[in-house]
């Protein structure tokens, strides 16, 4: 019985990392699934219907998540599809903390930068490492999604306290929060900065700057900004499936020494 329930866990376990290597199209889509996730919600909450886009969101989430876990090695179009729903449900759980509970943007932006605080220390504290190359196994596959359902609800909120609540504007928000991504790269590539604190730093940034620009956009038409964006995310992500360009490199055999990453391959 005991050899069963060996088994049948490791059938389930992954075979190989289940994140992407975090190359320049990396940051790309997700800069991308942000500006969408953003257009997304608010276009099935406020454009169609708030009960019917309360559901699809949901429905998305759970779909998407399903199919995520059911894979165990990195496939783009389940990883990127999963990204696109949480973009899309952490905007609706954001803003629904604001418009409905009526906590101000200040007060959710500080409760999910605690969220995120705490999934990183128990990640840590359980694994002792943050690193996105070790995302080999179950445990670690789930502190990893919800550290990124953290950070796109945390984003959020901080893109809407600037935008609306300091009254920054979305355009001048998002130029603000593209230079503040910049800092981890050039900290990594001038400074050593550490890498895992490098993506991480990176990784938070992208929902604001993404759901910014989303926001300044949709101004125009919420549904043209949904759909194009949408579009975009699916050329690239099938241009990623196709090229494989973003699949993980198994580790080295042992008695073989890696060959150091260029100085190029930031945020990694």
């Amino acid at each position: 019985m005991l050899s069963l329930s060996r088994r049948s866990k490791s059938v389930r376990e992954p075979r190989a990392a289940k994140v992407p290597e975090a190359i320049a199209l990396f940051w790309v889509i997700k800069i991308v699934t942000t500006f969408m996730g953003e257009a997304t919600s608010d276009f099935l909450l406020k454009g169609v219907n708030m009960a019917v886009g309360a559901v699809v969101e949901v429905l998305l989430f759970v779909i998407a998540l399903w199919l995520q876990f059911r894979t165990r090695h990195y496939v783009a179009a389940a990883y990127w599809f999963l990204a696109m729903a949480i973009a899309i449900f952490g905007t609706g759980i954001a803003d629904a903390l604001h418009v409905l509970v009526g906590i101000p943007y200040a007060g959710t932006a500080a409760l999910w930068a605690g969220v995120l605080a705490l999934i990183f220390w128990r990640w840590h504290h359980t694994e002792g490492t943050l690193s996105i190359h070790s995302i080999t196994t179950r445990r670690r596959e789930k502190y990893y999604w919800a550290t990124v359902f953290a950070t796109f609800a945390f984003g959020t909120a901080l893109g809407d306290l600037t935008g609306s609540a300091l009254h920054w504007g979305f355009l001048t928000s998002g130029i603000i929060f593209t230079g503040i991504i910049l800092i981890p790269a050039v900290a990594r590539s001038r400074f050593h900065l550490n890498p895992i604190v490098a993506f991480w730093s990176a990784y938070v940034v992208t929902r604001p700057l993404g759901a910014s620009f989303a926001d300044y956009f949709k101004g125009i038409s919420s549904a043209a900004t949904t759909f194009i964006s949408a579009a975009v995310l699916v050329v690239l992500v099938a241009f990623v499936a196709r090229t494989r360009k973003d699949i993980q490199q198994p580790p080295p055999a042992r008695g073989h020494r890696q060959a150091p990453e260029p100085d190029s391959n930031l945020l990694v």
